[in-house]
């Protein structure tokens, strides 16, 4: 059986690991009033751990992560990272900009993924301020960096709320024109992400009445398709496993499960709107989704391996835990009726995601 590590019970920071060229990578942990607890690492700001009651009040690590750098370094998988500076794809790894062609890395297949070979999530952040609660990291991305223009100053907060809601906010300031969009990528499994099974027996609920379906190299379209009647209406709560097997929708074939962006219909305000609802019916573990951006990535782990060392002990396969990645739309840099992804001198970009916690009967 997996070892279960316990949730801490006051706040601490150490030392996680040491990157190859010397670099320490640390940890901290945050508690609440009501004993719920996150582990942060700085490698890629990542949310290592998250601990939550369920409708018994036992507290259950929810969230896949690893046990030590070293396999966070060799098994690229983004889990927990903040990732960037492109979240999700860029078609060809290119696009335009006042005029320029900018090439950018390209990771997946002919596209660019999660910021290239070496995006955000292999950075070591650094720890700037903590406190029981809150914790805020920061990084720069240079200018040129995986083909991106302009010098990106980065700071990731993520705050733990008495009301078991955990807060993640990203900022960044440019000094050149440049495209970002940036995203947590947790993977979630509400049953425990240890000793749980997977994720196919949660019930999600989407406020969306519209996404984007995908070519065969996952980039959007550019359709913006009503998801009425289909296996992509989750309006109303309906069971992932139901689902996912329809072998008669074509857009789950090239995905092999759920890969796509949802257009939120209250999504791209100044604050977090509800975006989405998770329920674990055998814990009665919930999680209510709120954002400011306009679009969430519903991947199901499609490409988890099956033999990627997690937490414990446990191997990660497909479908062992999904997540919700709030973001502006993906390969929105080369379609210009998405929404904007462009970042200017002066401007501040600003993402606030609030991830709350709850228990059903």
């Amino acid at each position: 059986m997996p070892t279960i590590a316990p949730a801490p019970t006051a706040p601490g920071r150490g030392l996680f690991g040491t990157m190859p060229d010397g670099t320490s990578v640390e940890w901290v942990e945050l508690v609440n009033a009501k004993g719920a607890a996150a582990r942060l690492i700085g490698l890629g700001a990542s949310l290592q751990s998250l601990w939550m009651p369920d409708r018994d009040g036992v507290l259950a690590d929810i969230v896949l992560g690893h046990d030590d750098l070293a396999t966070y370094l060799a098994n690229r998988t983004f889990l927990g990272a903040i990732v960037g500076r492109y979240a999700n794809r860029i078609a060809g790894g290119r696009f335009d900009l006042d005029g320029k062609t900018f090439l950018t890395a390209r990771n997946d297949g002919p596209n660019c993924l999660h910021g290239g070979m070496k995006g955000l999530d292999l950075i070591p952040w650094t720890l700037v301020s903590h406190s029981a609660t809150e914790a805020l990291f920061t990084c720069r991305s240079a200018d040129g960096e995986e083909g991106f223009p302009g010098t990106l100053d980065i700071n990731a907060r993520y705050t733990l709320g008495d009301d078991n809601s955990l807060t993640v906010t990203l900022e960044a300031a440019t000094d050149a024109p440049t495209v970002v969009n940036l995203t947590n990528h947790a993977y979630f499994n509400l049953g425990g992400a240890v000793a749980g099974g997977d994720i196919l027996g949660h019930e999600l609920t989407i406020a969306a009445g519209r996404y984007t379906p995908v070519d065969a190299n996952l980039i959007p379209t550019g359709e913006l398709r009503a998801v009425a009647g289909g296996v992509f209406d989750f309006r109303t709560p309906h069971v992932i496993g139901t689902r996912i097997r329809d072998g008669g929708e074509a857009q789950l074939v090239l995905a092999r499960g759920y890969d796509h962006n949802f257009v939120l219909n209250e999504g791209g305000g100044a604050e977090p709107a509800f975006a989405a609802r998770l329920t674990d019916p055998v814990t009665g573990r919930t999680l209510d989704l709120l954002t400011t951006e306009p679009g969430v990535q519903f991947y199901t782990g499609n490409f988890l391996p099956g033999n990627l060392p997690g937490k414990g002990g446990r191997l990660y396969r497909q479908g062992d835990a999904l997540c919700l990645e709030p973001q502006k739309f993906p390969d929105s840099p080369n379609q210009p009726a998405f929404p904007t992804a462009r970042l200017e001198p002066g401007q501040l970009y600003r993402h606030v995601s609030i991830y709350r916690f709850g228990v059903t009967a």
